[in-house]
């Protein structure tokens, strides 16, 4: 019985973590569909400041798909941190020219890390 209890005082606990980066914009706004596309632009043309601000700009994503993984008894902190990496190697290989949404494409890959 303590182990159970033990598990949801757990669980509690990480959920309010999560809820505090939300709630104080922990992590920054998504950016609009224009934005996006001349920071991909910028990016491949070598601009870290562009690289860096799409990364932070879609870091909620990581925190929403991380929230899937909640009942695998893995640290929060740990999946967002796996779930950044494959961010990264999603907006360093992300290609427009193929259809896909950033976003879309980045969900993948950050599951795939995770």
């Amino acid at each position: 019985m303590s182990t159970i209890l033990a598990a949801i005082t757990h669980v509690v606990k990480e959920l309010l973590v999560f809820v505090s980066f939300v709630k104080n914009n922990a992590f920054p706004q998504p950016l609009s569909q224009q934005d996006e596309k001349k920071y991909i632009e910028l990016m491949k043309e070598g601009d870290e400041h562009a690289r860096n601000l799409l990364i932070e700009h879609n870091l909620r994503l990581v925190a929403h798909i991380v929230k899937k993984f909640e009942n695998t008894r893995e640290d929060t902190e740990d999946l967002i941190s796996i779930g950044t990496i494959g961010l990264i190697k999603a907006i360093e290989s992300y290609s427009s020219g193929k259809g896909t949404k950033l976003a879309t494409y980045a969900a993948r890959c950050i599951e795939n890390e995770i």
